[in-house]
Order: C-alpha cells, then sequence, then structure tokens
C-alpha cells in the first residue's frame, strides 16, 4: 500500500485515519450549516466546527455537485475560487486544504495560490487534471467516474465495451465498473481513491451502495490510500429508516466498519463524531507488517476469494489460481535475487507459491499453513533467511 505526502500530511496504513471536512462556497449547495459567501465567516466555521473538532483537511467546493443543478463551466468555478482563497487565508488553525473541482485549470489554480491538494469528483475525466497535480507534487483525490465533466460518479454510463471488451461488458457487476472506473486514466503517485458513493446517477441504487460498501476491501488492491464519503447517505439512511437529520449514528457505525475495510481518509460534515468513530476503526484494525534486514514484509487485505482474485490481477498474477491457494497474501519488498530464487523454491514444497512481481518484490500466497511453514522452514536458517522468516510468522500472528 502506497501512502501519500498530502502537504506534508502522511495518508495511508501506518498515519491515523485522516477526518477530512467539508465547507461549500455554492449557494446552491444543500447542506446548510456549511455553507457560506462571507469570507470572514467562513473562517470561523472552518476553524470552530472543522479544524476544532479534529479535522486534518478542509475540502472547500465551489459548486454543489448535486446532479439536480447545472454544471459551472471552469471559468465560472474560477470566479467563484477568491472567496475560497479569502477564507482559507484568514483561517488561524492548522489543517490542509482541498480543493473540490473536475477542472485542471481550476487546480493549477487554487494550487498555485495556497491549496494542497485536489479532489477531483471527475475522476480526471479533464486529462490535464493529473500532470496540474504532479506539476504542483499535490495529492490528489480520485472518484471514480465516467470519461465525461458532465457525469460525475456516473460510471455505468461509461461506455465499458469499448474501453474494456463487450464481454467484459457483459458480465461486470456495479463494483467491477466502480473498479475499473477508477483505473481509467491512470493513477498519480499521490492518488487517493474514492469508490463514488451516493446517486451520482439515476442507474445507481442503494443495493449499489451498499454492495460497494461490502466489497471496499476490493479497492485495496490498487495499491493507493482510499478515501469514502458516507456520511448521512441514503444507503445507510434507508437500513434504520431514518431521514438525514437522523442518520448520524448509522454513519458513524458505518465510518468505524469502512476503517476497519480499508479506508484512511473519511469525508464528513460531522467532524468531532466522525473522528471519535474512525479512532475505534483505527484501534481495532489489523494489518499487520514486519521489517528484518531490510526488508518489508505486509501481509495484504484478504478476506474473501474475491478480494484475493483481485489483489492478484493487480499483480498481472492469473486470479483463477485463487481457487487453488488459501487467503494469505504477503507482500515481500527488498530481497535480494539469490533469496528470491530461495524462496520460490521453498514454497511449492509447502503447497505455497512465490511470484517475483518486480525487481525486489516477491507475493507469497497460500492458505496460513502453507505460509506458516514456509516461514518455519526458512527460519531454521535455509538460504540465509532467518530473521526474514522469524518476520514472517510475526506478521501471521
Amino acid at each position: 500500500m502506497n501512502s501519500v505526502d498530502a502537504a506534508g500530511l502522511g495518508i495511508g496504513d501506518e498515519h491515523p485515519t485522516r477526518i477530512m471536512g467539508v465547507l461549500n462556497v455554492s449557494e446552491e449547495s444543500p447542506y446548510d450549516p456549511s455553507v457560506y459567501d462571507d469570507p470572514g465567516e467562513a473562517a470561523r466555521y472552518v476553524d470552530e466546527e472543522l479544524i476544532a473538532e479534529g479535522a486534518d483537511i478542509v475540502d472547500v467546493g465551489l459548486e454543489s455537485a448535486n446532479k439536480r443543478f447545472d454544471v459551472l463551466s471552469a471559468e465560472e468555478e474560477l470566479d467563484r475560487l477568491h472567496v475560497a482563497l479569502e477564507t482559507i487565508e484568514s483561517v488561524s488553525g492548522d489543517a490542509i486544504f482541498s480543493i473540490e473541482t473536475r477542472y485542471a485549470a481550476v487546480a493549477d489554480e487554487a494550487l498555485s495560490l495556497g491549496f494542497d491538494m485536489v479532489n477531483d469528483i471527475a475522476g480526471f475525466a479533464d486529462p490535464e487534471m493529473p500532470s496540474a497535480c504532479e506539476d504542483h507534487d499535490a495529492a490528489v483525490a480520485k472518484m471514480a467516474s465516467p470519461p465525461d465533466l458532465e457525469r460525475p460518479g456516473a460510471v455505468e454510463e461509461t461506455p465499458w465495451a469499448e474501453r474494456k471488451s463487450p464481454g467484459w461488458a457483459r458480465q461486470a457487476d456495479y463494483v467491477d465498473q466502480v473498479y475499473e472506473a477508477l483505473k481509467q486514466h491512470g493513477l498519480t503517485d499521490k492518488t487517493i481513491v474514492d469508490p463514488a458513493f451516493g446517486g451520482w446517477s439515476e442507474a445507481q441504487t442503494l443495493a449499489d451502495d451498499r454492495e460497494t460498501f461490502r466489497r471496499l476491501r476490493e479497492f485495496r488492491a490498487l495499491g493507493q490510500p482510499m478515501l469514502v464519503s458516507i456520511n448521512r447517505k441514503n444507503f445507510l439512511g434507508e437500513l434504520a429508516d431514518r431521514e438525514t437529520e437522523e442518520r448520524l449514528p448509522v454513519s458513524l457505525a458505518a465510518t468505524s466498519m469502512a476503517v476497519e475495510r480499508g479506508a484512511n481518509v473519511v469525508r464528513t460534515h460531522d467532524v468531532a463524531e466522525t473522528r471519535d468513530a474512525a479512532l475505534i476503526g483505527d484501534a481495532f484494525t489489523e494489518r499487520r507488517r514486519a521489517t528484518a534486514d531490510g526488508v518489508s514484509i505486509a501481509q495484504l487485505d484478504v478476506h474473501s476469494g474475491r478480494d484475493l482474485r483481485r489483489q492478484l490481477a493487480e499483480y498481472d498474477v492469473d486470479p483463477s489460481l485463487a481457487d487453488e491457494w488459501g487467503r494469505q497474501l504477503l507482500e515481500i519488498d527488498g530481497l535480494a535475487p539469490e533469496a528470491r530464487r530461495h524462496l520460490a523454491e521453498v514454497a511449492p514444497e509447502h503447497g505455497a507459491v512465490a511470484y517475483a512481481v518486480d525487481d525486489d518484490a516477491v507475493l507469497l500466497v497460500g492458505s496460513t499453513t502453507a505460509v506458516s511453514d514456509v516461514s518455519s522452514r526458512i527460519r531454521n536458517g535455509e538460504g540465509g533467511l532467518g530473521a526474514i522468516g522469524s518476520a514472517l510468522e510475526s506478521v501471521l500472528r
């Protein structure tokens, strides 16, 4: 899992879950408590209601993303940018400021004048967005979306038969489409992926959101930190039969679960409460890793056969082999060539498989028993991997 440095704020598994509070300077935004058009009032809200309550990131929206409203042009967003800039200049608290936009020109201007990162709800539909962020060495949250600036989040509207294949398009379910939408136009080294919860199109259903949440771990196979925006969403309210203003308890329950399933950033209007829920999620999340002799071992997040197949596919390993193995998947970085060869020879003798996935990384796959047997074998000193074997066993505990 790649970690991202967002203007000095670490985002990833080795860091606490980051809380993203929301400020809107768009008069059409539906959630009134976060909407301001006066920079002084907006700055007080950011200081008192967001940063003081635990927000690490403040996400500033220039327009409502609600599909009922017309999409603003880049020029219209730029006309509103001055309010956002005046606001962040007036804030006294310490936070990272994110600009929510779908336009590279707006992102470039905002990053040039004081913003730290970008929240792109159109998923790099503007092909210049990745390079604009890279030019500023800026982190960027990329929401799953079709390559269409007018239709953010509507992944079903992507021409999948053309972009993948007719066969893939016939068989893919909604979560498969979300996953592939995140891969469209690539990922920068500082991309944070967002699976796009909420009613972004008429075709998207509450059942789609529930399935995306259930399979949230699969998005970790992309190797980048993950942002979720689930606060008071309809798919949670329906489960508890609660209207928006009564959905805070279900949002907090879902936040802890999302963190355990891999969320590294949680976007919310309820900062203090969400921070507490994320702390609980962090406290009871186990993602084991260890180091020995300069080698890093990480247990990848695999809780089902589907998770394993997704991870294998991203490493260009035949995902159908998942059915032959168990569900232990470990990434071992930093092995010397001789050590990699030895591990590749030992693993099959115990029912596991070791794949070289780049110049110094190995993917070790097998049942818990098989991987444990491999670790015991090399811990006993064969191939000079004794310390690595001990580290492997500590990860499996």
